[in-house]
């Protein structure tokens, strides 16, 4: 079990991590203000079951394996980065339609799967488990992977909350959002660079430099 000192420790650099606008927060974002918020918080669902599935696999182990293979890691690193750089540039050739705030474009049931979808091949997230997560694991301690699912969940919890606060005010904010020139111009825009961007970072990630700060 991790020490409370561990525990703060981790659950800091999480905070920090899952309050930087990236893929999670820009589906957060979009579906709230497209879809209000029952699909918002929908989203923020699936997003936290993906999240669970990043920690299970580390309690499970998978991390290390990952981390210290380059052909694991460099499967992982392709497919987030792909799928980031595919969703980015679709983003950026697709005409951003009016959106109707009285008509769903996606019922709360496909945002939540989405959400899972989005997360379980979130490179932020992964990398994150690969890279941050073996440095507050203390195997003299005792049952690595129990330390490991315990740090897992507080990430989970954690960014269930600041997904929510994601989805709640911006779908507070969907009507003043509606009626802007903005909305269009990040929707399409900004949301494609940032997705384009993020895959770039993620496809550029070295398993080499992943796994010498799994042991700094």
């Amino acid at each position: 079990m991790p020490s409370a000192s561990t525990i703060a420790a981790f659950a800091a650099a999480s905070f920090i991590l899952l309050i930087i606008p990236g893929p999670a927060v820009l589906y957060i974002v979009n579906r709230s203000v497209s879809d209000g918020r029952s699909a918002g918080m929908a989203a923020v669902s699936g997003l936290t079951l993906g999240n669970l599935s990043h920690a299970l696999l580390a309690a499970a182990g998978l991390t290390a394996v990952i981390s210290t293979s380059q052909a694991a890691f460099n499967a992982v690193k392709w497919l987030g980065a792909g799928y980031l750089i595919f969703v980015g540039v679709r983003t950026l050739v697709t005409r951003v339609d009016p959106i109707d705030p009285d008509q769903q474009t996606v019922d709360p049931r496909k945002a939540f799967r989405q959400g899972i979808v989005v997360n379980v091949l979130n490179p932020k997230v992964a990398l994150f488990f690969l890279s941050y997560l073996p440095t507050f694991i203390h195997p003299e301690d005792g049952r690595p992977g129990l330390q490991a699912l315990v740090l897992g969940v507080v990430f989970v919890l954690i960014g269930f909350c600041t997904d929510g606060t994601y989805s709640l005010v911006a779908s507070s904010l969907r009507g003043l959002l509606l009626r802007g020139r903005a909305l269009p111009f990040v929707r399409r825009w900004v949301a494609g660079t940032v997705f384009i961007g993020l895959g770039v970072v993620a496809a550029t990630a070295s398993a080499s430099s992943t796994s010498a700060k799994a042991t700094t």
